[in-house]
């Protein structure tokens, strides 16, 4: 489950016994891993948000991470 942290000021994961504190633009990420978008959805809507930035090449291997780690279905 994703929340956001109003006293730290970020985002966090919240899983069964443990709290991950995302940061960066993370949460942003996570946000639309809504079940209507894959991968290359969400790269080009991060990509649509942020002109420049290296979403093509982080964003896979963020969520492949986050995957490994059992975090994201």
């Amino acid at each position: 489950m994703l929340r956001h942290d109003h006293v730290r000021g970020t985002d966090l994961l919240v899983l069964p016994e443990r709290v991950v504190v995302l940061h960066g633009n993370a949460g942003s990420v996570l946000r639309l891993c809504d079940g209507a978008r894959d991968v290359d959805g969400i790269v080009a809507a991060l990509q649509a948000r942020h002109p420049g930035a290296p979403v093509a090449e982080e964003v896979p291997d963020f969520l492949g991470r986050l995957r490994a780690e059992g975090w994201l279905t």
